[in-house]
């Protein structure tokens, strides 16, 4: 990486062509910026100060072929939206200054093509504008370009006699960093705009498997999966947290798909490149890496399998499974609350492989209901999670995608990150576990989807509909009865943050009742409903709702009933 200063004239020298990624975004700087841009160049023709516009990411290109004019290709990694709208300027300067002959000495290669050459999005109205021989606004039909919309914008508000070329040029610095052609312009991307919007692995992606000469191929096997329709792109746009951030689900995707290939047996990975595979934030590279040194640089044999495998993701993983009612039996619907709703996003890469790979939708839900087990079993006990990945990994490594083989990996186990917690632990876990929030939802949210009555009156509603509730308060003492002794109240304290004391409710109550006594709490007070109006119906709160009292022993009572209802549950033959 080579980073220096450099004015506009530095950037393009006749003999450069600077490439925009054939798929990159649009351009999409509005009015403020542009009026913003005017003001600034105005102020460094009557001060003469230099003017920083912004830093310049340009990575080795492609080499040209016979018949081009440029002798050297930089490609555009940061700094598109700049470039382009200082070229707009220089361009309606010129044009009101009647200096064409130097714009086009400068910003063309061999005085013909532009020196800038945009992507498929912008290209035509750059070209457009770059060709215009007179300071006139030009027709921008609906939907319009916001290229021939920053063009027009400098033509009607330019006042060119407080304006000077030559100062411009030469006060006007950029920082222009060159990576050369094996360097990871992801990570140095974010890097430097860590406040800003992320270089995203899928543009990354898309830019290096297509280009303006595979044009059809994209169209078939990325637009047609990706980009298809408007539904299809907000399905692929939505984010969710994923570790300490958030991802697209495109993203999400790609993450995915790469275990699929580096999880294979048949590609003798190295240990070093398995361990720079493992990190995320330079999947990009890792993919280009991976295809040129265990595909012999043959991209086919990733993009041949990526629509069959991209349409299964999008079949399999529904984030509004969270807001709808889940069955009582073991499929999909529940495991995307495990993976979703509880942030378990570690299963995909493995649910995705068992989705694509099993046809029988029996064995595939006999699978899941594993998963589901083992997975919710462990949240229960409050076991770690710290090796999930690894267990995702060894399963596709072994192609697990049999229910007995499956049963027998999990139970196998005797390390403390990965071992099948056993009934005893489990019965400890209702009665004894402080888990959070969200991890109490869900397990009593599974627990309620499994025994509710087929024939309720009352809806189920979805996961993210309802709220946790402590039954007997956090703030007990106000108006509880006082424990005879300090190691009661100590006593109390915890097993009021266990499972057996904690309620999932739809609505959730006013902090009067929230915090009053039992009976308060239970009948409500004047207009605010209590637990049951607001619990009624829900089959994990029946017999809480027939209690005149409720106390330690009867949220010990509770926790054994979850228990009993976990365990049929959360087994499916796994060691019992």
């Amino acid at each position: 990486m080579d980073a220096h200063k450099a004015l506009i004239t530095d950037i393009f020298n006749n003999s450069t062509l600077v490439e925009v990624p054939f798929f990159q975004r649009s351009y999409v700087w509005k009015e403020d910026l542009w009026s913003r841009l005017l003001e600034d160049m105005e102020y460094v023709v009557e001060t003469r100060k230099p003017h920083f516009l912004g830093s310049i990411i340009l990575k080795e290109g492609r080499h040209p072929v016979p018949g081009e004019l440029f002798s050297s290709c930089r490609t555009v990694v940061d700094g598109q939206q700049r470039l382009t709208t200082f070229l707009l300027f220089l361009k309606v300067l010129c044009l009101k200054l009647g200096q064409t002959v130097m714009f086009d000495y400068q910003f063309r290669i061999m005085g013909q093509m532009i020196a800038l050459r945009h992507g498929r999005n912008d290209v035509d109205a750059f070209e457009k504008v770059m060709a215009t021989t007179t300071p006139t606004e030009i027709s921008n039909p609906a939907p319009g370009s916001r290229v021939i919309e920053a063009y027009n914008s400098f033509v009607k508000n330019m006042d060119e006699t407080k304006l000077d070329i030559m100062t411009i040029i030469m006060n006007t610095q950029f920082v222009r960093i060159d990576l050369d052609a094996n360097e990871d312009e992801q990570q140095i991307f974010d890097t430097i705009n860590s406040l800003g919007v992320s270089l995203t692995t899928s543009e990354l992606l898309k830019n290096y498997f297509f280009n303006r000469e595979t044009a059809a191929e994209y169209d078939s096997k990325w637009a047609s999966v990706f980009e298809k329709d408007t539904e299809t792109k907000a399905y692929w746009d939505q984010e969710i947290e994923s570790g300490r951030t958030k991802k697209a689900l495109i993203d999400i995707f790609f993450d995915a798909f790469f275990l699929m290939f580096t999880q294979d047996k048949k590609y003798p990975i190295v240990a070093e490149d398995r361990i720079a595979y493992n990190r995320l934030d330079r999947l990009a590279l890792s993919y280009q890496h991976f295809i040129n040194k265990y595909c012999n640089g043959d991209k086919s044999v990733v993009l041949d399998k990526l629509k069959p495998y991209a349409t299964c993701f999008q079949e399999t993983f529904r984030l509004e499974d969270c807001d709808m009612c889940v069955p009582p039996t073991y499929g999909i619907e529940r495991l995307n609350i495990v993976i979703f709703g509880l942030k378990t996003t570690t299963l995909i890469p493995y649910v995705l492989y068992l989705s694509h790979n099993i046809s029988d939708e029996s064995i595939l839900n006999e699978m899941y209901g594993i998963l589901e087990s083992y997975f919710m079993r462990r949240m229960v006990v409050h076991a770690s999670t710290k090796n999930y990945n690894g267990i995702i990994n060894s399963l596709l490594l072994n192609r697990v995608k049999e229910p007995d083989s499956l049963r027998s990996f999990l139970i196998k186990s005797e390390d403390a990150t990965t071992y099948y917690p056993d009934e005893t632990e489990l019965h400890n876990g209702f009665h004894n576990s402080r888990l959070t929030n969200l991890q109490t939802r869900g397990i009593l949210y599974l627990l309620e989807s499994y025994i509710r009555p087929s024939q309720t009156a009352t809806t189920l509603f979805g996961f993210n509909s309802y709220s946790l509730e402590h039954l007997m308060p956090k703030k007990w003492r106000n108006q509880w009865d006082a424990c005879e002794t300090e190691e009661l109240e100590r006593r109390r304290d915890l097993k009021l943050l266990t499972l057996g004391n904690l309620a999932i409710i739809p609505q959730s109550l006013n902090a009067s009742i929230r915090d009053g006594n039992w009976e308060t709490k239970l009948n409500g007070k004047g207009k605010r409903p209590g637990l049951k109006a607001c619990a009624a119906g829900l089959a994990t709160m029946r017999d809480v709702l027939q209690k005149e009292t409720w106390s330690e022993e009867y949220i010990e009572e509770r926790a054994e009933q979850l228990f009993g209802y976990a365990k049929d549950l959360w087994s499916v033959g796994l060691g019992e």
